[in-house]
């Protein structure tokens, strides 16, 4: 499905888990990226993140407004998969079959690389990781070699620049992860799961950062479902 210009995967969950296993199995570099309706904002005036989007491997739907924009063009959207699930999907399968992980953190980001590794080392015992903390608003131009994963977490559309200008024939599959790494080492808790249920993760974050997050709720809630109730289906 087009959405404003964006093109959304519609794959149920284990059809997502099966192209991972894929990717990480077959050589080459693939991204995979978790749209939101900001991510769709911001591809309107912003034609390289559009571009880079257009050309993922696969873009998995995260956000309640996609689910609604499936329905007002008359689709069902098969699965919902928030960024940090997904992200968890994907380590196990890291720590499972020894897939060496880098991450990219932002340096100005709540959580630094070491305490997101030390949290991951916890949580997935003997997973090779590695990563460095890096200036989303500088202008990186990383050597990533010898990796198979890469996560980067300094939201969009840095975070897909980044990974699109860090692609090589080592990495297998890379990915943006927004907030997760603060899920992760407990900097910001996540909602509990029957406010996840009903698409209202949107609302708890509100709460937690208030200031941060007026204009992304703005966006998200009003301007996003105004644009698809006036735009015209494309597929």
């Amino acid at each position: 499905m087009n959405i404003l210009g964006i093109r959304i995967d519609n794959f149920g969950k284990k059809e997502i888990l099966e192209k991972v296993g894929f990717f990480l199995n077959e050589p080459g570099f693939h991204q995979i990226a978790t749209v939101n309706p900001e991510f769709v904002l911001q591809a309107q005036h912003d034609e390289k993140f559009k571009s880079i989007l257009n050309k993922c491997d696969l873009n998995v739907a995260d956000g309640i407004g996609l689910k609604y924009a499936f329905i007002r063009f008359g689709k069902w959207l098969r699965c919902r998969m928030a960024g940090t699930d997904l992200m968890h999907e994907i380590l196990y399968l890291a720590y499972k079959y020894n897939y060496k992980v880098y991450v990219a953190a932002n340096k100005s980001g709540l959580s630094t690389f070491e305490e997101i590794r030390e949290r991951l080392e916890e949580m997935y015992p003997s997973l090779e990781i590695d990563g460095a903390d890096f200036d989303p608003n500088g202008d990186p131009k990383p050597s990533i070699a010898n990796h198979d994963i890469l996560f980067c977490n300094f939201g969009a559309p840095h975070q897909e620049v980044f990974i699109n200008s860090a692609k090589n024939d080592s990495i297998r599959l890379a990915m943006g992860v927004g907030g997760a790494f603060d899920f992760v080492t407990g900097k910001i808790k996540r909602a509990p799961k029957p406010i996840q249920f009903l698409g209202l993760e949107w609302l708890w974050r509100f709460f937690q950062e208030p200031k941060y997050r007026f204009k992304r709720i703005i966006n998200a809630v009003i301007v996003f479902p105004i644009k698809i109730i006036f735009s015209q289906k494309h597929e």
